[in-house]
């Protein structure tokens, strides 16, 4: 079950070159092609003369060809030409789909088409903004998109799966957590005082040596998919705990879970920061240290889904404080869909 008056994002802009791009999202095959002006265009991923996937075609000026007898298809889904006749069938089409490029990210709208305005994209400034450098990727994750999220929400997990990058003991133990509710989603602030530094912290030599750090995670959650946070530490006692993070370490992971089905998800993230722009050296070492922690949280969410599937379906009966966020989340969420569905069926 899916909101699906949102937008999504389908792939980095970059990965969109001169051919189509299959992908799937919320049960749907989609393929993405960038048009010979520059634009980017969404369509169900089947020719409907035989039922081939367009994306085993080709792309030919402003249209996609399909790849069996030659079939173009402008942006909107409208068949232009077929090259061994001039009758164009009326029923030669195939369904578009609203698309925005924003953010370095290629978007798809798969609600109603009407609703679909590129202003209410979810706000991923700092992907693109020149004040900030970003890397990242995207991982292909057999697990639930909630569950990839709630993972994302309870870091309390990081002292235990991610000792060797960004968690240690004490992130658990001492962390001070509040939990602000929005109609849309949910703020997880997490402070954590007097600790000594992870190792990613310590590698990226932002951090007087040999002294403990105060540190802070603020998450915010997007519904339906979509998560932003706010990481660091500063020397302890020095007034981060108070909300002053600017003479500190300071990064910021976002994230974007697209689900492919209810048992796989698209998750796009890339980690961000202000300092040492443009020096490939720190680039490679936090893309190096995060994609390390995404990699251990991967095998954490696919197993957790293959025990939630082999034994039918998740149940919060065992909750812990450190859950409030992943409630209020799933609260948010569950909300927004139940209105969705009501007004579609008005």
């Amino acid at each position: 079950m899916y909101l699906r008056n949102s937008w999504y994002v389908m792939a980095w802009s970059k990965e969109l070159t001169d051919q189509p791009l299959a992908i799937k999202a919320l049960n749907e095959s989609l393929v993405l092609f960038r048009t010979e002006d520059g634009s980017v265009a969404i369509l169900e991923d089947r020719c409907p003369h035989r039922q081939l996937p367009l994306s085993m075609g080709t792309v030919s000026g402003n249209s996609l060809q399909c790849g069996y007898h030659g079939l173009k298809f402008d942006k909107t889904g409208n068949c232009v030409g077929v090259p061994s006749q001039d009758f164009i069938p009326p029923k030669a089409c195939v369904k578009a789909y609203p698309s925005a490029e924003k953010y370095g990210w290629i978007w798809v709208w798969m609600g109603d088409a009407e609703k679909a305005n590129p202003d209410t994209i979810p706000d991923f400034h700092k992907l693109s903004d020149p004040n900030y450098t970003a890397v990242g990727k995207t991982n292909y994750v057999h697990a639930n998109y909630r569950l990839v999220a709630d993972n994302l929400l309870d870091l309390s997990h990081v002292g235990f799966v991610h000792t060797t990058t960004i968690g240690n003991a004490q992130m658990g133990v001492k962390g001070q957590l509040s939990v602000n509710q929005r109609d849309d989603g949910v703020q997880v602030v997490r402070l954590i005082p007097d600790v000594p530094p992870p190792p990613t912290y310590i590698k990226t030599g932002r951090l007087p040596e040999g002294k403990n750090i105060d540190r802070w995670n603020i998450i915010d959650f997007e519904a339906p998919c979509y998560v932003q946070i706010h990481v660091g530490g500063a020397e302890a006692g020095t007034g981060a705990l108070e909300g002053h993070y600017e003479h500190g370490l300071n990064l910021w992971i976002l994230n974007a879970m697209t689900p492919e089905t209810e048992q796989t998800t698209h998750y796009f993230w890339a980690v961000v920061r202000e300092h040492a722009l443009g020096e490939p050296v720190v680039d490679k070492l936090l893309f190096s240290e995060v994609s390390a922690a995404f990699e251990e949280d991967k095998l954490i969410l696919e197993a957790q889904q293959k025990s939630i599937s082999e034994r039918g379906g998740h149940s919060w009966a065992v909750s812990l404080q450190a859950d409030a966020g992943c409630f209020q989340a799933k609260r948010a969420l569950d909300k927004m869909i139940k209105q969705e569905q009501q007004s579609n069926s008005e």
